[in-house]
């Protein structure tokens, strides 16, 4: 059984991974507004393992007897000024996310749930992969510059970008 803080707060970060969907459409939205279909996928892809991150959320607080509360999602930020930049600004809500993640630890080792701080050793290991893609492309649009042929040889290679359901859901189907 779920503390009433931690349930709290297992239900702030289920939407706040929701939020990070948003976000990632947001910036889906702007590679597809520049025709860079490679760049606008990785998004989509990023988009699509947060809504699955939310799940994992939802089904664990359902299984500890919580019930899920919704809150309203914020509007994110449309107006990126460059590919770098939004790279950027992923990297840094990604961090974000990672904070988080270890502030929801740090209350179940607080708290001696241990059966939380079990599920959230995954969260711990996906922060760890997820800010190392976002800060690889980053190294690499540094490299790159402001030439072009480099850019669209980058959105072909995350064009082939796909989707896979994390393990805590692959388990439960």
């Amino acid at each position: 059984m779920l503390s009433e803080r931690m349930l709290e707060e297992l239900n702030k970060q289920l939407n706040y991974e929701i939020y990070s969907a948003y976000l990632y459409v947001a910036m889906e939205n702007y590679f597809q507004e520049r025709n860079l279909e490679g760049f606008a996928n990785f998004f989509k892809v990023q988009m699509e393992e947060e809504l699955s991150h939310a799940r994992i959320f939802y089904e664990y607080i359902y299984r500890m007897g919580g019930k899920v509360t919704l809150y309203p999602i914020e509007k994110p930020e449309e107006n990126f000024g460059s590919i770098l930049d939004v790279f950027k600004k992923a990297l840094e809500h990604e961090k974000t996310v990672t904070q988080r993640i270890h502030k929801l630890v740090d209350l179940a080792i607080e708290e001696r749930d241990h059966a939380t701080n079990a599920f959230l050793q995954w969260f711990v290991n996906e922060q760890v992969e997820e800010e190392e893609s976002f800060q690889k492309i980053i190294n690499k649009l540094e490299l790159i510059g402001d030439s072009m042929q480099p850019i669209f040889m980058l959105d072909s290679e995350l064009a082939k970008r796909t989707f896979v359901l994390p393990a805590p859901l692959a388990k439960s189907e």
